[in-house]
């Protein structure tokens, strides 16, 4: 996989304070989580030493900006997000970039995306026409897996084929990328399969409730598409 889908646009990156010493280093961690990457592999990307990365997470923006601008891109994120977090902007709300291109993912990098987030829609074709529904999923061997309510529309009927989406927006650059699996429906009954998912699951569904279902999402086609901008 490329260690950049984006670069910096010519007027150069906006400023950014770093946030307590802690803060950062925690964001690099879940996003190395996430990826299923170790921090070495994170500063090899990056075209870092170890140590260098170490100090990066101590210092934030205070040390070195064209360092964490690799680390950032390295895992998917705008500088200002690993410093800061998250930003309260409503997204897709700013300016198009000056120069974008629309590009496709590669299926490496499709999977690596699918790992950075829990939070994704799933299409299904009801009897009142096609639903698209948030759920909590964590991606394991390759498969969407989460959990839901048995007479739930997002529990679908086993060996029916619905889709599912994962994006990201990056206001910083006005870019952002989609993956998107279509695939058909498995309801894991296993008790010994349903442990191991309970145990290794990462996304709790937050709608509550007992979601006793175990659905898995085998994979047909894995497509992704990036908007990069010069």
């Amino acid at each position: 996989m490329a260690v950049s889908e984006k670069s910096a646009p010519s007027h150069g990156a906006p400023e950014a304070t770093a946030g307590p010493p802690g803060d950062m280093a925690g964001r690099v961690a879940r996003h190395c989580a996430a990826l299923g990457i170790s921090t070495e592999e994170l500063a090899r990307r990056a075209g870092m030493s170890p140590r260098y990365l170490e100090l990066l997470e101590e210092l934030g923006g205070d040390f070195d900006p064209a360092g964490l601008a690799r680390i950032a891109d390295a895992l998917h994120m705008s500088p200002r997000e690993l410093l800061e977090g998250p930003a309260g902007r409503r997204p897709g709300t700013g300016p198009a970039a000056r120069r974008p291109h629309l590009g496709k993912l590669n299926p490496d990098e499709c999977r690596d995306r699918l790992g950075t987030h829990g939070v994704g829609r799933v299409a299904v074709v009801t009897p009142e026409g096609t639903a698209v529904l948030p759920v909590n999923y964590t991606v394991l061997a390759g498969t969407v897996v989460y959990r839901t309510d048995p007479d739930a529309v997002t529990a679908a009927a086993p060996g029916a084929e619905i889709a599912f989406e994962v994006d990201d927006v990056d206001d910083t650059w006005s870019s952002g990328w989609s993956v998107l699996v279509v695939g058909t429906v498995e309801h894991v009954s296993d008790p010994d399969v349903v442990r191991v998912l309970s145990e290794q699951a990462v996304a709790e569904p937050w709608a509550g409730g007992k979601r006793e279902l175990w659905v898995r999402l085998n994979p047909i086609r894995v497509t992704g598409r990036v908007i990069r901008v010069d």
